[in-house]
C-alpha cells in the first residue's frame, strides 16, 4: 500500500478520466504530457504496434519491449488492487482487493474472473511457495498464513517477541524454504483496509526459519518497508521503502541465506523532474528490478523498470496508480501490474527471475 494521493487524483476523478472520452480528449489537447486519451481500454479498438506506452529510456530496454505486443486491461472493480502473484500448477492470477476483503483469480484459458476468497482477512501480498501453496499476508489477524494444499490454514507468524505484527504486507520465498515479509503499519492505519489499532513495533523485515517457524528480524532500517524481491541468485534482496518517494528502492546483500548486510540506496524512481512512488517490485532473469510507478500522475504511473546498475531503462505508463507487479503466465513472460482499480498485463521479452 502507498500513501494516499493528493487531491488532483482523488478516485472520482480518476474514473471521469477513463469514463469520459471527450473530457479525456480535450484534456489531452490541453495537456501534452498527459497520454491515454485516445485509448480504448474497452477492447474493442486496437492499439496500432508498436504500443506507444512502453516507452525506451536508454538502449538495454529496447530487447526487452515487443512490438507487437500491447498493454490490456484484464479486469477493472477492485478498491485498491494488490499483491498479485501467479500459480503455475492453476494457471490462473490470483490477486488482493483490500478494502473489499477479498481475494480475486483471473484464470488464463478463458479470461474468466471470479472471486477467489472472500472473507481473506484484508489479505495484501501473495506469492505461492515451492510447493505450490499459496502464501498471504493479512491485515486483520496481522499474520502470514499459508493455505495447504488440503484446504487447511496454517498460521506462520502473527506476533514478534510476544507483540502483534503492524500488518504483514509482502512476502516472498527463499529456495531454502525460508519466508521474508516486510511489516509496515498501513494495515492498521484506518478501518478500510484492516482494522485500526496502534502499532506496537517498529515497522521491518522479517524471516520466518522454515524448520521451526522461528522468526527473525532481517532489519529494521527502513521507515516503511514494502515490496520486496530477491536477485535472480538470491544473494541480494531489495525493498521499497514507502515512508516517502525519496526513500525509493533499497539492497541488502543476503548473507548465509538468513542474514542481510551493506544496506544502500538503489535506485529512486526519478524522470522529467519528478518522483513517483515505489511499491512492490520484481526482477527478472537478467537482474533488472521492475518496479510499480505511483502518485504522480499522468505519464508517470505505471511501471519503471531499472538496469541492475540502479539506471532507469524503461517505463510502463498506465492511467492508474500501480500498487504492485509480478511475472506470470507459463513461460513467466508476461508481467501482471494491480493498479487501483484494475489489473492489467503485457507480454515482455524477458522473463521473471522467481516463481511469482
Amino acid at each position: 500500500m502507498n500513501p494516499p494521493p493528493p487531491p488532483s487524483t482523488s478516485l472520482p476523478d480518476r474514473r471521469r478520466f477513463l469514463a469520459t472520452t471527450v473530457t479525456a480528449a480535450v484534456g489531452a489537447a490541453l495537456a501534452p504530457a498527459a497520454w491515454g486519451a485516445d485509448r480504448d481500454w474497452s477492447g474493442q479498438n486496437p492499439v496500432r504496434y508498436p504500443d506507444p506506452d512502453i516507452v525506451v529510456l536508454d538502449p538495454r530496454f529496447t530487447k526487452y519491449k515487443i512490438n507487437n505486443a500491447a498493454i490490456e486491461r484484464l479486469y477493472t472493480g477492485c478498491r485498491w488492487a494488490e499483491g498479485p502473484a501467479w500459480s503455475g500448477e492453476g494457471r490462473y492470477l490470483l490477486w488482493s482487493d483490500i478494502p473489499n476483503d477479498r481475494q480475486m483469480r483471473w484464470i488464463e484459458d478463458d479470461g474468466h474472473v471470479s472471486v477467489f476468497r472472500n472473507p481473506s482477512n484484508y489479505s495484501n501480498g501473495n506469492t505461492f511457495d515451492f510447493q505450490g501453496r499459496q502464501v498471504s499476508c493479512e491485515h486483520t489477524g496481522r499474520r502470514v498464513v499459508r493455505y495447504e494444499l488440503d484446504g487447511s490454514v496454517t498460521v506462520l507468524a502473527d506476533q514478534f517477541q510476544g507483540k502483534p505484527f503492524n500488518s504483514p504486507n509482502d512476502v516472498v520465498v527463499h529456495p531454502d524454504g525460508g519466508i521474508w515479509f516486510t511489516d509496515p503499519a498501513y494495515g492498521i492505519m484506518g478501518n478500510y483496509e484492516g482494522s485500526k489499532a496502534e502499532p506496537q513495533i517498529k515497522e521491518a523485515v522479517y524471516r520466518i526459519d522454515p524448520a521451526t517457524r522461528q522468526v527473525a528480524l532481517a532489519t529494521d532500517a527502513l521507515k516503511k518497508p514494502n515490496g520486496l524481491c530477491f536477485s535472480p541468485d538470491y544473494k541480494k534482496l531489495y525493498v521499497a521503502d514507502t515512508d516517502s518517494p525519496a526513500e525509493g528502492i533499497r539492497v541488502f546483500d543476503v548473507v548465509d541465506k538468513t542474514k542481510l548486510t551493506n544496506h544502500k540506496q538503489f535506485a529512486t524512481l526519478a524522470l522529467n523532474g519528478k518522483v513517483a512512488g515505489s511499491d512492490g517490485i520484481r526482477c527478472d532473469v537478467d537482474g533488472n528490478v521492475w518496479s510499480s510507478a505511483a502518485w504522480t500522475g499522468d505519464g508517470f504511473d505505471g511501471v519503471m523498470v531499472f538496469a541492475p546498475d540502479g539506471v532507469l531503462i524503461g517505463q510502463i505508463k498506465l492511467p492508474e496508480t500501480c500498487a504492485n507487479i509480478c511475472f506470470g503466465g507459463p513461460k513467466r513472460n508476461r508481467l501482471f501490474m494491480a493498479c487501483s482499480q484494475s489489473l492489467y498485463a503485457v507480454y515482455v521479452n524477458t522473463q521473471g527471475a522467481h516463481i511469482s
